[in-house]
């Protein structure tokens, strides 16, 4: 039981009585709640009744009703009409739409992943150009036939072989389950939906309010998504002139005082949980190409942990007190109340709530590395660097550190990556790498050769380009990873990174007929990468391919059945490595230059990537350098 505006609470006892201790002062309604797990909260008003007040809870069904259709969360700056959240709820609502949730079910780098495409090859000569195949499919949110460039790896191709002489997009069978977290909101039957079939508000508002709050419970056990382990109830008992639809509100949420009869609120603990984001952050599955297999020994469970974000905080010292909402959801303290008391035109009270203390109401943006201007990517990792010189050789020891994140950095889609670089100078002069760590290869290359093939041809190589080589001494790192990479599972050769030590690197300065001719000898090595010759990278940069520069890199590495790396999680068969940095973990890289001065200068950078590199230029995706850390010494 509760008053409003007030922030004592009693609890009833078995024969539902309690005596209530109304404070006449809280606010000009003196409205009196009752709230129970098993129906919508209701209240009577105080100031109406002599004597005992009852408050008489009728049970909601638990059936989830297919005919219910879910409500858009309205568009921020239109004027937003009564059966919108944003009608009431505008600051969340503002929060929503600039977070990469509105975006799950629109985002056109999920859709060229999911069909096979790159919606950036606008035209067939273009697509053609990139080695693609122009054909009619559908358009994603529309179900129109369109013209769509067909390259490279796509969910629905390689789940779907039957149809790989033609668009997978109106006739696949499999689906991957990819829309039951980024288009969960896809009326009808709930799971198992394809994702070309979000379309209007499923489509456009993604993962959005009245999808979440439709989550009754969580259910860790079954399926990710809206295929069980996100238990939604559509509101089925049937409206009789309330004027809020043909069905009678039901919504779920945090807080037992909610009486708005728009809303039908119903209080559940599990909002304030981080068991809530694992309905759809945390993820393990078998291969889902038809004849794929896992390594038994490797995976005795028969499934790959491809998203681990909720496990890895579990493990942390931060749970279980310090929640994903503790820094996802933020306090809004520029707000009285989630309904935006402060320019809500009622008094408040029974329809326009009631000024909640400080740390009630929460930042709907969920801020992370989609969102670096928001600041918690540039505060979630931290550098130190250590040199001396000895013998004319400067030797740099760098360490990344997880100072702030809950979980692995980086986490959630395995194909973000993270890349240390490292440079060293003397009176502004650039010194040469003369040994130490090198940017492994999913820093990113344009093409690699190993030692016996022939490092002067390139077929694709442009002047200014450089040729990075790499020794590999025949040692295994063994990282401090993640799960199997970190917990004594795996010896250091089955965590899958050897150790690769910068050798040198040549400018090409010419290149006729595929052979390039280069500024200087390239030294001896075993592996050689065609890369970018890249400064250290600025915030925002577009990124470039620096494998076997002098630095590091930090990823969950997915290798499919052929041995491709860094692959989209739907081809997985393996986890060839994971050397992310898990809470609070640190890691150190040497770095070695020919030091020309007493006291050179040592820079380094960390920055974040949302997607491998080879893949971004494969689908034209804008890739750039989202800057985490930076030092200079």
């Amino acid at each position: 039981m509760s008053q409003g505006g007030n922030q004592m609470r009693w609890r009833t006892g078995a024969d539902g009585k309690v005596d209530v201790h109304i404070d006449p002062l809280v606010s000009q309604d003196l409205w009196v709640m009752a709230s129970h797990p098993d129906a919508r909260i209701d209240g009577v008003d105080a100031r109406t009744t002599d004597g005992p007040m009852v408050i008489a809870l009728k049970r909601f069904s638990r059936s989830d009703n297919a005919a219910f259709t879910f409500l858009p969360p309205g568009i921020p700056e239109d004027e937003p009409p009564t059966d919108v959240c944003a009608h009431c709820h505008r600051t969340i609502d503002a929060d929503w739409f600039a977070s990469p949730h509105r975006t799950s079910a629109s985002n056109p780098i999920v859709h060229d992943v999911y069909a096979g495409v790159a919606a950036a090859l606008g035209t067939d000569k273009d697509c053609k150009a990139a080695g693609g195949v122009w054909r009619i499919g559908i358009a994603p949110g529309t179900g129109a036939a369109a013209g769509r460039c067909y390259l490279g790896a796509g969910t629905l191709p390689d789940l779907n072989p039957s149809c790989l002489a033609m668009p997978c997009d109106a006739v696949a069978t499999a689906t991957g389950g990819c829309a039951d977290c980024h288009a969960p909101g896809i009326d009808g039957q709930l799971g198992g939906r394809g994702l070309l079939e979000a379309r209007g508000v499923s489509y456009d508002a993604g993962v959005h309010c009245d999808v979440c709050h439709k989550v009754e419970a969580v259910d860790l056990t079954a399926p990710a998504g809206v295929a069980g382990r996100l238990r939604i109830v559509r509101p089925s008992e049937r409206t009789t002139g309330h004027g809020f639809g043909l069905f009678l509100p039901l919504t779920f949420g945090p807080l037992d005082d909610v009486i708005n009869p728009a809303m039908g609120s119903v209080a559940r603990d599990v909002y304030r949980q981080s068991e809530f984001c694992a309905g759809c952050h945390e993820l393990e599955r078998a291969p889902l190409v038809h004849g794929d297999t896992l390594n038994a020994k490797r995976w005795p469970t028969g499934t790959l942990p491809i998203y681990s974000t909720y496990a890895e905080w579990r493990s942390s010292l931060y749970a279980p007190s310090a929640t994903c909402q503790r820094c996802h959801m933020p306090d809004d303290d520029t707000v009285l109340n989630s309904s935006d008391l402060q320019m809500w035109p009622f008094t408040e009270g029974y329809a326009g709530g009631w000024p909640r203390p400080a740390g009630t109401t929460h930042h709907h943006r969920w801020a992370g590395a989609r969102q670096p201007q928001l600041g918690l990517l540039a505060g979630a990792a931290g550098l130190t660097i250590d040199k001396r010189v000895e013998g004319g050789v400067l030797v740099a020891t760098v360490r990344v550190m997880n100072l702030a994140a809950g979980h692995a950095l980086p986490t959630g889609e395995p194909m973000r990556n993270l890349v240390l670089r490292v440079e060293a100078s003397c009176n502004g002069a650039a010194l040469d790498a003369v040994g130490g760590d090198a940017v492994p290869d999913f820093g990113g290359h344009h093409a690699f050769r190993r030692a016996g093939e022939d490092w002067a041809v390139w077929p694709s190589a442009r002047v200014g380009q450089v040729v990075r080589v790499v020794r590999l001494p025949g040692a295994f790192r063994d990282y401090p990873g993640i799960g199997p990479f970190g917990d004594g599972t795996f010896d250091s050769t089955a965590k899958g990174m050897p150790v690769e030590l910068v050798a040198g690197e040549s400018t090409i300065q010419a290149v006729g007929n595929g052979r390039v001719s280069f500024d200087k000898p390239l030294p001896a090595g075993d592996i050689a990468y065609l890369g970018d010759a890249s400064p250290l990278p600025r915030d925002g940069d577009p990124s470039a391919a620096v494998a076997g520069a002098p630095g590091f890199a930090f990823a969950r590495v997915l290798v499919d059945a052929k041995g491709a790396r860094m692959v989209p999680h739907h081809r997985a068969v393996d986890i060839a490595s994971d050397n992310r940095l898990g809470p609070l973990g640190i890691w150190a890289s040497e770095h070695r230059f020919a030091a020309s001065c007493p006291d050179p200068d040592v820079h380094a950078t960390l920055v974040h990537r949302a997607w491998p590199f080879e893949l971004s230029a494969e689908r034209r995706w804008a890739l750039k350098d989202s800057m985490m850390a930076e030092l200079k010494q």
